[in-house]
């Protein structure tokens, strides 16, 4: 499980350290992916695996369904952990992210979101109604 939040950089190589307490989950092989909200989406192996599973699930006759798998597999590249735990994030997942310099990554139980520093305090800052959103979490039964 994955949680907590991390600050880091970018080294100017496009790599980032991957922090100690998410290295173990991740393996030295993990899927990094275009995610919601302008962040990316990193998952260890054997969550991918899962996630492909209920996508491939999905009925191709479904437009929004095509178009979700598009999006996700298509942004998806399978990254390597370096022996000093670092990780080389893909040009075009740093343009989709815009991420630059500054980064933040999170922990959301099963996978890791990366953020840009900037865009995760615009996130947080945001007038969200998290009270809102837990009335909705308790129709779901959480």
């Amino acid at each position: 499980m994955f949680i907590g939040e991390y600050a880091h950089a970018l080294d100017n190589k496009n790599r980032i350290i991957i922090p100690s307490k998410f290295r173990e989950g991740l393996g030295e092989n993990f899927v990094l992916t275009k995610g919601l909200d302008g962040c990316l989406y990193a998952y260890p192996m054997p969550e991918w695996m899962i996630l492909e599973e209920k996508l491939k699930k999905l009925p191709l006759t479904s437009k929004d369904a095509r178009a979700f798998v598009r999006f996700f597999f298509s942004g998806a590249n399978e990254i390597e952990v370096d022996k000093q735990g670092r990780a080389l994030i893909p040009q075009n997942l740093l343009e989709y992210a815009n991420l630059e310099k500054e980064i933040v990554s999170i922990g959301v139980s099963t996978r890791i979101e990366i953020w840009g520093k900037d865009k995760w305090k615009t996130y947080n800052d945001s007038n969200i109604d998290f009270d809102e959103i837990a009335e909705k979490m308790s129709e779901l039964n959480i």
